[in-house]
């Protein structure tokens, strides 16, 4: 079976690295909030072209700790999208407010500019596009429109580490931004992980207080706060990884090529590439309206092609409100489909993949 993703190859790519960094840590004796987290703070921050970063216990911890960080909450509403993972919303709700869900660009499956100001009320406080998939959203014009209402950006970068908008890496856009390590992103741990990253020092040290129970000084707690830490076997699995990262890629936009060239012409809607950003494809996801059909016919062949996301986050029991003119969300959700992309993913598994693809079409 060829997996729609694999974090064991990750590992394994980079395994006497790995091995190596877990080996210091175990042996240092310090477990949690140490150097190893120090450190990646520091890196990964630097690599993404901010001052500050704040490791947590996950990128939806991350995204609720950057509201709470900037006084969100009870009462407040958020814009952001439906079609995105559900831990975009549930970080939202986690802190009180509430999410109101606009529409996508058709395109390129991001937060639609043109859909925020018709979901602006008197109780907005922020935007949070998603880069999904590994697609920038288009930050220019989200940011214009944050200015003009006063309103904050976060940036939901957790498909998406390493991927540029014009010249700057996304997450270094907005007020603050969030990224994931959950194990199959593009920069991956070998468990949970989060981090936010800033250019505003005050934010910055609200949030690293805000995730260990509010304190400045140990305990004693300022503020109430969380227990939300990146450890420090994360950390240090992650600084190895990072040193990778463009490299990963890279590899991953090769195989994107590929599926892009042997795929020309059918009748598929391939990725887009938003003009002059970077598309790091944490997923590739191509659309066809015999999906379902498709989906059977790839894992019969022994392909986990898989859904991302089968049903839109305001049509889901917990969160069916909010919504605001979604009808391309709703089109997309019944067409997309996500081919398996990481990248140790052979060229001949590649091929294989191709040819499953177009023997689908030979028979339907």
């Amino acid at each position: 079976m060829i997996l729609c993703s694999n974090p064991t190859f990750g590992y394994l790519a980079y395994k006497n690295e790995i091995d190596s960094a877990i080996k210091r840590v175990l042996e240092s004796g310090w477990y949690i909030l140490g150097e190893e987290v120090k450190g990646f703070e520091q890196e990964f921050a630097k690599y993404i072209g901010v001052d500050f970063g704040i490791g947590v216990n996950s990128g939806t911890d991350a995204i609720s700790l950057a509201l709470r960080a900037m006084g969100i909450g009870l009462g407040d509403e958020v814009i952001t999208v439906s079609h995105t993972a559900v831990a975009t919303v549930a970080a939202i709700e986690m802190t009180g407010a509430k999410a109101i869900m606009a529409d996508v660009e058709e395109d390129f499956f991001t937060l639609d500019p043109a859909k925020i100001e018709a979901a602006i009320t008197s109780r907005t406080k922020a935007i949070i596009p998603v880069h999904l998939y590994g697609q920038p959203a288009d930050l220019d014009a989200i940011l214009k429109i944050a200015k003009k209402y006063n309103l904050r950006v976060i940036e939901d970068c957790a498909q998406a580490h390493g991927a540029f908008y014009k010249n700057k890496r996304v997450g270094s856009f907005g007020d603050m931004a969030c990224f994931s390590f959950y194990p199959t992103k593009n920069l991956g741990a070998i468990g949970d992980g989060g981090m936010v990253v800033t250019n505003n020092a005050e934010l910055a040290q609200r949030a690293a207080m805000l995730r260990q129970y509010g304190w400045k000084q140990r305990y004693v707690s300022e503020f109430a706060g969380l227990n939300s830490r990146l450890d420090e076997l994360q950390a240090a699995v992650l600084r190895v990884k990072l040193a990778h990262l463009d490299e990963d890629n890279s590899k991953r936009m090769r195989i994107a090529k590929m599926y892009n060239n042997q795929f020309a012409g059918m009748d598929l809607i391939l990725p887009k590439n938003r003009k002059d950003c970077t598309h790091v494809y944490h997923l590739y996801v191509i659309r066809t309206k015999k999906r379902d059909e498709m989906l059977r016919y790839l894992k019969k062949n022994q392909i986990a092609a898989a859904i991302h996301y089968p049903l839109p986050v305001h049509l889901q029991p917990a969160y069916n409100q909010g919504q605001n003119n979604v009808n391309i969300t709703e089109n997309l959700a019944k067409e997309i489909l996500s081919l398996p992309m990481y990248p140790q993913l052979s060229d001949s598994d590649v091929q294989i993949i191709i040819d499953a693809v177009k023997g689908f079409y030979n028979e339907f």
